[in-house]
């Protein structure tokens, strides 16, 4: 089955830190961007960071973030094992969310409101809470 399988999720303290991993099981990575998502309960999927391809992309390796989450989390790839990383430092309650990945050819549309359309391979989350 071509999908994501993602890990590392757990409960943190408020300003603690927590690193996600996402890999591709059954595809390369090598050739894709991959999005970062979170859904929180009662609301809808949200994308919160995006890293392009290795390959031939003039932004190489490079990602965006949401406003939310900028200079707090950071994206991250390592092809030769077929994963990608969300670092994420500064955890905040609000960040508590049911947290996947997924690839596309390019980041043009994470933040899309049809991102769940656009992006392929989603696995199955990991989740994260934020709580004292």
């Amino acid at each position: 089955q071509l999908q994501f399988v993602e890990s590392g999720g757990g409960l943190a303290q408020p300003g603690g830190s927590l690193t996600l991993s996402c890999t591709a099981s059954g595809f390369t990575l090598e050739d894709k961007s991959v999005g970062w998502f979170r859904q929180a309960p009662g609301k809808k999927r949200e994308g919160i960071s995006c890293i392009r391809t290795g390959i031939g992309a003039t932004l190489y390796g490079s990602a965006d973030y949401a406003d939310s989450v900028k200079g707090r989390f950071a994206a991250s790839r390592d092809n030769a094992k077929n994963t990608v990383y969300l670092r994420m430092n500064n955890l905040k309650p609000e960040d508590t969310a049911v947290y996947y990945c997924a690839a596309d050819f390019d980041c043009q549309y994470y933040r899309d409101r049809d991102l769940e359309l656009r992006f392929n391979y989603w696995g199955q989350g990991t989740q994260v809470t934020v709580s004292s």
